[in-house]
């Protein structure tokens, strides 16, 4: 769950020109507020009463029918494109780094062959995509701590300081910044895509939220805080910023190890949203909305080897070399879904009282009418925030995006086979 939803700092850096150093830090304080705890709450709670595959799929069409839950099955889906071939040229951007005849055709094939072996990983199952990510995690975060401490030794300057930029307006200022910040806590709910593959998922799931999202917090805010404190260069910051970072706090050694670890979470990255994204449309085909052949399972190890296969297949097509606009589209994609599933919380409650629900969102009713309008509200001003900044790019693309899955529903609708297995508690 960390890989999926952090995997490391990585992907922040150019929050700190655009927004400025201490807004910057005061997103990765308040946002998760509004954004990823609340929805860890919901998708504890949802997991526990409905621990099926498809996850937060299921559960909106269970409160919401065959338009709705099509709609954040196919958003997901189709999102998931954006960020998987992203994740495979990021990683290759990095060997570039130090490699620069790595260009052209050969860059493209780097990516390509990273995206082939994760495709093959994800086909042999769970367990194997739960292992390499635990160890590739400790690569990651073993060098960032590193430099994270001697950041805070050497620390001298109130990293706050200045709020914004100056001479910039408020409304660029702020929509950049929260879109990347929304982006950046994003993914909370969507392992429960593979709920049916977890061991005990009514204790686990829950388990793995309490401790990723606090973990999650600190991976983003400590070591922007301690290196901001230690360096008092917010200008010079942009893309891939940490490894120059580590090497004025620490040297070339540490800066070595920091590119190689970013390097290593755009694997974990890439790893995770296959195995999230995945079961989403043999989910959906399960219930007749894509071709069966959607359905067909790896003979040995039990899994939607044609889904891992196609997905993977259209992540190579797309492994494009700019990320920044990709991202804006997918947080109109990423919002949309995240909003149906916060508010499946409060319509479950309702149409599905007498599921056993070994966890909660607490506080009652106050509890969860925070769960489910927090997101609500942030969804909103992120969108607003996107709009005000004049980015023509997400303007443009992202309600088209939108558009495309009320198309697709009405090109693939057909009589489902059936009932969706989310309603059921077993």
């Amino acid at each position: 769950m960390f890989s999926y939803t952090t995997g490391g700092p990585f992907g922040l850096e150019e929050q700190v020109t655009t927004s400025g150093p201490g807004m910057t830090l005061l997103y990765h304080l308040l946002i998760p507020l509004f954004w990823c705890i609340p929805i860890s709450l919901v998708a504890a709670e949802l997991t526990t009463a409905m621990p099926v595959q498809g996850g937060f799929y299921r559960w909106v069409r269970a409160g919401y029918g065959d338009f709705w839950g099509f709609l954040s099955g196919w958003w997901n889906w189709t999102a998931s494109f954006l960020l998987g071939s992203a994740y495979a040229v990021l990683f290759t951007d990095y060997i570039t780094a130090y490699y620069p005849s790595v260009a052209g055709w050969k860059h493209y094939a780097i990516s390509v062959t990273l995206i082939a072996i994760i495709t093959y990983v994800n086909v042999r199952g769970i367990q194997l995509v739960g292992k390499i990510s635990t160890v590739l995690e400790i690569a990651v975060l073993l060098p960032i701590v590193a430099m994270t401490a001697i950041a805070l030794a050497h620390a001298h300057h109130n990293p706050f300081v200045p709020l914004i930029p100056p001479q910039k307006p408020f409304s660029q200022v702020f929509g950049v910044g929260l879109a990347l910040g929304v982006w950046l806590y994003s993914g909370y709910e969507q392992l429960s895509t593979v709920a049916e593959e977890v061991d005990n998922p009514r204790r686990n799931y829950p388990l793995a939220l309490a401790i990723v999202v606090p973990m999650s917090i600190a991976t983003y805010f400590l070591p922007t805080f301690a290196s901001l404190a230690a360096l008092n260069n917010w200008q010079d910051w942009g893309s891939g910023y940490f490894s120059e970072a580590a090497r004025l706090i620490g040297g070339a050694t540490l800066a070595a190890a920091v590119t190689i670890a970013a390097a290593i979470a755009n694997i974990c990255l890439l790893n995770s949203t296959v195995l999230a994204t995945t079961r989403m449309p043999f989910a959906m085909a399960e219930d007749g909305f894509l071709p069966k052949q959607l359905t067909r399972l790896h003979p040995r190890f039990g899994t939607p080897a044609v889904c891992i296969v196609i997905s993977g297949i259209v992540y190579a097509l797309l492994a494009i070399h700019s990320l920044a606009q990709l991202i804006t589209v997918y947080a109109w994609l990423r919002v949309a879904t995240t909003l149906m599933t916060a508010l499946s919380a409060w319509r479950l409650r309702k149409t599905h009282a007498t599921l056993e629900r070994s966890f909660r969102i607490p506080g009652g009713r106050a509890g969860l009418s925070y769960a489910v309008a927090a997101p609500i509200f942030m969804g909103i001003v992120a969108t607003a925030g996107s709009i005000l900044s004049a980015d023509k790019f997400a303007i443009l693309w992202g309600p088209i995006a939108i558009l495309l899955g009320p198309a697709a529903y009405l090109c693939l609708r057909r009589k489902p086979r059936g009932d969706t297995g989310a309603v059921s508690a077993d």
